[in-house]
């Protein structure tokens, strides 16, 4: 069964850094395009960041704080996010797509998602 799992949310004052976890399981990383989303409170979901055949893309409002990476030995991917700011607090998921999608920040080209872990950002 394929399986993700994040961890690493939590509550953190504005221009600090959280770094999110997921780890997958039943499958291996290998050949899958595994992207982090977020969603707020009334908004919809939005691709933030995501990492296929060793490229990394970034939604606009996070370039050059959040940075996608991943082990395929581990089975797991990480998003570390820096200068953080209140507009960043929602729901993080990640998720998974075998190959590579047209749409690489679209949620609908993800079919394997994990559960979520909530990152606030306040002082």
């Amino acid at each position: 069964q394929l399986q993700l799992v994040e961890s690493g949310g939590g509550l953190v004052q504005p221009g600090g850094s959280l770094r999110l976890s997921c780890a997958a399981s039943g499958f291996t990383l290998d050949y899958y395009t595994i992207g982090w989303f977020r969603q707020a409170p009334g908004k919809e979901r939005e691709g933030v960041s995501c990492i296929s055949e060793g490229r990394t893309y970034y939604a606009n409002s996070v370039k050059g704080r959040f940075t996608i990476s991943r082990d395929n030995a581990k089975k797991m991917v990480y998003l570390q996010m820096n200068s953080l700011k209140p507009e960043d607090t929602a729901v993080y998921t990640c998720a998974a797509v075998k190959g590579v999608p047209p749409l690489l920040l679209h949620p609908q080209s993800y079919d394997v998602w994990g559960q979520g872990t909530q990152v606030t950002v306040s002082s």
